[in-house]
């Protein structure tokens, strides 16, 4: 699994971080989404898709790796 940003997307709503402050943070400056581990562990990976789920701009993406 690969997390991936649309920063242009992003309005800064914080869900992200909320939901998985160990994948996500915000900028001190504009509060976009800052992206801590693009490659999550599996005990993290649930976190990220619900992540994913409750982006309001659907900036968040998962790309699954193919070869598992």
């Amino acid at each position: 699994m690969k997390i991936r940003i649309d920063h242009d997307r992003c309005r800064g709503a914080g869900q992200c971080t909320l939901t998985a402050p160990e994948l996500f943070d915000q900028s001190d400056d504009d509060g976009t989404v800052v992206l801590l581990n693009e490659q999550p562990p599996p005990e993290l990976q649930a976190s990220a898709r619900l992540a994913v789920s409750l982006c309001p701009n659907s900036v968040i993406h998962i790309v699954d790796d193919p070869d598992p």
